[in-house]
């Protein structure tokens, strides 16, 4: 069990629409300042979806390579864009993303149900995606949505190899409607399969929606960490919205600080997701 807790900020996603959620990050400007505001508070790494000039999710290569550079500019976050981008996006302009050199990005292991959508990545996908990020020195966060999804991580370890950075770092995405359930007793089996693969293999969680405090709160309990946003949820209790992503990073670092846990540095976050030994 690591003494520190890694927090990822997953600020806007692709959701959630700016004229239902206001306070939702859309703009360069709005995810700047709330990247400052939760780097403060302790988050470490920055999980960046961004949106067009009429809000709408965007994988627009130009934006992204602006995005980027603006964040390292900025703040000392880890910068992990999404290479999932909208359930609607091809494949080609997922593996796009790469081109933004981000210091992270994230990898699907498998195809989900997203509610009413289905969102594919298909096993030729993901070895493309795992390999060019090999080549290029950017360390995946390989995104778990069903427990099936570890066994395929352990098959593409096993034949392509260790990414690059030489660590593995997974996130539990729990609680889509279609996936695995947002409880502490999944989380609990999906800990005991990390045990298939390579030594040292770390985990975040995130639960969506309601089942935000159950997730964090049992990540806590089973030595992992947390990534925590407006992605993940807009409703900060009942009939209570979320009035920002600092209120829920503020809330994530509290119970971190309550487990004796606290919140890892930027500089302790690169050194043990291998974004440190990347030379890029």
């Amino acid at each position: 069990m690591t003494t520190g807790t890694l927090i990822t900020v997953a600020p806007t996603g692709a959701e959630s629409a700016k004229a239902e959620v206001p306070a939702l990050p859309v703009t360069l400007d709005e995810l700047l300042l709330t990247a400052k505001e939760c780097e403060a508070l302790g988050a470490a790494v920055i999980h960046v979806h961004i949106r067009d000039d009429e809000a709408r999710p965007s994988l627009d290569p130009g934006r992204l390579r602006a995005t980027v550079a603006a964040l390292r500019e900025s703040t000392d976050l880890i910068v992990q864009l999404s290479s999932g981008g909208a359930v609607t996006d091809p494949e080609g302009a997922r593996l796009a993303v790469l081109d933004a050199a981000p210091d992270m990005a994230s990898c699907t292991m498998g195809t989900v149900n997203f509610g009413d959508d289905v969102f594919l990545n298909r096993w030729e996908f993901i070895v493309d995606l795992h390999t060019r990020m090999q080549e290029r020195g950017i360390v995946p966060e390989y995104e778990i949505f069903d427990l099936g999804h570890l066994a395929a991580l352990q098959r593409l370890l096993g034949k392509y190899g260790l990414p690059a950075g030489g660590h593995v770092h997974v996130d539990f995405v729990m609680g889509v409607p279609g996936g695995m359930p947002g409880t502490a007793a999944t989380l609990v089996a999906a800990h005991q399969m990390l045990r298939d693969l390579p030594a040292g293999t770390t985990f975040s969680a995130t639960g969506v929606g309601r089942s935000t405090i159950p997730v964090l709160l049992a990540s806590l309990a089973t030595g992992g960490h947390l990534r925590v946003g407006m992605e993940d949820t807009v409703t900060y209790a009942k009939g209570r919205p979320v009035e920002s992503n600092m209120q829920l990073v503020a809330r994530a670092v509290g119970f971190a600080q309550l487990a004796q846990r606290p919140p890892l540095t930027t500089a302790e976050a690169r050194d043990l997701l291998g974004v440190s030994a990347v030379r890029r």
